[in-house]
């Protein structure tokens, strides 16, 4: 990631004019438009749903991604941030990640929600235990499993247990997304000085390699949880 210059201010509170930081305001508009884009996602993926009760498990978590959008919009809203502003940047790198990784079938949309998603949300947890409160506390709350943790594994050892040869071909799709949504974050972080600002707060090179490495960490557990070699 590009070093970048920052101002001797802290990221991590209102600027002196009583203002949110501009931290706070491009974490929240990036989770908001993360969620409305996953609402849609779900929706769609509930198309593919091979079953009734699939398609209705599908909308269950969408209307609860939804919900995530709301209270993160209501938080914009307290603090005096118009919500498609603070949105607004992080609608090209969203919608090139997830046009440069459409899935294929049902199953490769279960693997990207549960993969891909997840790794992203763990970075941003990191990241937002450097903000402000009540901030702080919604994003930690938002970012929290709607369900489809349990779901997709479920679905995906069965059809790995129905047909082992799937699994290579979802191992293979699972890599490729972890790529491109760490390519995306790069890319957020350096068009958004401040949210860069938030990682380089960390600390040393050794604390954001411990961050590195508990992503990876959690990748690896999810996918042996989906009974996939990472």
């Amino acid at each position: 990631m590009t070093q970048t210059s920052f101002p001797p201010t802290d990221a991590s509170g209102p600027d002196l004019a009583g203002q949110p930081d501009q931290a706070t305001v491009d974490l929240l508009g990036l989770l908001a438009y993360g969620e409305l884009t996953a609402f849609e996602r779900l929706a769609t993926d509930a198309r593919m749903s091979p079953t009734l009760g699939d398609k209705i498990a599908l909308a269950a978590m969408a209307a609860a991604e939804f919900s995530h959008f709301q209270a993160i919009c209501g938080e914009l809203d307290r603090l005096g941030v118009d919500r498609e502003h603070a949105m607004a940047p992080f609608i090209g790198p969203l919608t090139a990640f997830h046009n440069s990784t459409a899935p294929a079938d049902w199953l490769e949309s279960l693997v990207k929600a549960y993969v891909g998603d997840n790794i992203a949300a763990d970075f941003y947890r990191e990241i937002a235990t450097r903000l402000p409160s009540p901030s702080r506390e919604l994003v930690l709350n938002v970012l929290d499993d709607t369900g489809h943790a349990a779901f997709a594994i479920d679905r995906v050892r069965a059809a790995i247990e129905a047909n082992p040869t799937v699994a290579g071909r979802l191992a293979l799709w699972a890599r490729r997304l972890v790529g491109e949504a760490l390519t995306q974050a790069q890319r957020v972080g350096v068009d958004r000085d401040a949210l860069t600002g938030l990682l380089v707060g960390v600390g040393d090179l050794d604390a954001l390699a411990a961050i590195f490495n508990r992503l990876m960490a959690a990748h690896g557990r999810r996918m042996a949880a989906l009974g996939l070699s990472a």
